[in-house]
């Protein structure tokens, strides 16, 4: 252990300046305390057990690693939420072994293989002469030895194979990622359509008009995101909140005309924030709560933000009534749903 030695007299604060060379004012460094030896510096059983602790966790580090590559591609999300949850779990125990044993092997030969002795420098210029720049590659070479790796070739295996696949976790998904569908495009439409019916979430009944009752509120998905290739993918971009107004209470713009149906209006349930579900309804103020963040939205108003950090309203839904008396969407969404991103104008 490396410190900076001070000045071997210290000047007491408060004194005066002129006293500062008498003994009642200065005091000696006590220097470093004795040196205590440890159990792995004094018992070769001590130091061959301590050196193979540090090996079983590199070795534990590899096995998380290849634990990772290993459910990355045996254990793939799959589209339920228990499949989800398995993967999850096998790649964050994989992970957390890979990089957390590493880290702990390396404190664990630091405290008990490596040397101990406490060292001090003094204090100089910052610029270190050459003759000083060259005592410290020596010092480097000298630490290298201290370390014992020359003469550890298991602890040196261990190391190298540990911190060889280590960053596999972080490749492997990267490269395994590169054969799949980047159109970002696709994140700013969902599936609604023109007459695709509003059904209750998560029971998948079909919305009536007449059921819709002034105060009330639905929580609605599409009637056929089952029908979808990745339901949940579509679930997430796709869900929404319908509420009816007394239509005497709806203000609605002159572009929106016709967007909804007897008072009842539909609104994208994402934040535009950071995408929290807004799914929090006062009734009598006609107001939409996000829970993360407060942003609060007017639904009798076009679901305009009147509180907090999101910068613009909901997307509507425009919605009508088919022949059988259903709810249904008249297009997709006019604008993408969910936060602003820096590509987006507004």
């Amino acid at each position: 252990m490396s410190t900076h030695k001070p000045s071997t007299d210290v000047s007491v604060p408060g004194t005066p300046a002129g006293d500062a060379g008498t003994d009642a004012t200065r005091f000696t460094d006590p220097g470093h305390p004795p040196h205590r030896e440890r159990r792995s510096d004094v018992d070769p059983r001590a130091d061959k057990r301590a050196e193979r602790q540090v090996v079983a966790l590199f070795g534990l580090s590899a096995i998380g690693t290849i634990g990772f590559v290993v459910a990355y591609f045996a254990v793939p999300p799959g589209e339920t939420i228990a499949s989800m949850r398995l993967s999850n779990l096998l790649l964050g125990l994989g992970l957390f072994l890979g990089m957390f044993c590493i880290g702990i092997a390396a404190v664990h030969w630091a405290k008990t293989l490596m040397n101990a002795h406490e060292k001090a420098e003094d204090r100089h210029a910052l610029r270190s002469s050459d003759e000083t720049r060259a005592g410290a590659i020596a010092n480097l070479v000298d630490g290298v030895a201290d370390s014992g790796i020359a003469r550890r070739g298991v602890l040196k295996g261990a190391l190298v194979t540990a911190v060889a696949l280590a960053p596999l976790s972080i490749v492997v998904p990267l490269v395994g990622n590169l054969g799949d569908d980047w159109n970002v495009s696709k994140f700013k439409h969902t599936m609604w359509r023109k007459g695709t019916r509003l059904a209750l979430d998560p029971s998948g009944r079909l919305i009536k008009a007449a059921d819709v009752t002034i105060g009330s509120v639905f929580h609605v998905i599409p009637a056929d995101l089952e029908e979808a290739e990745h339901p949940l993918n579509e679930k997430a971009k796709a869900v929404v909140l319908l509420v009816r107004l007394d239509p005497r209470d709806l203000t609605e713009a002159p572009d929106r005309q016709g967007w909804s149906y007897d008072g009842i209006v539909a609104y994208s349930k994402i934040c535009t924030h950071v995408g929290c579900p807004v799914t929090l309804y006062e009734q009598q103020t006609h107001h939409l709560l996000c829970p993360c963040h407060q942003s609060t939205f007017d639904v009798a108003d076009g679901a305009k933000v009147v509180f907090g950090p999101a910068k613009r309203a909901l997307p509507q839904l425009p919605i009508e009534v088919d022949d059988d008396g259903y709810l249904v969407a008249q297009s997709d969404f006019n604008e993408p749903i969910g936060p602003s991103f820096w590509e987006r104008l507004r």
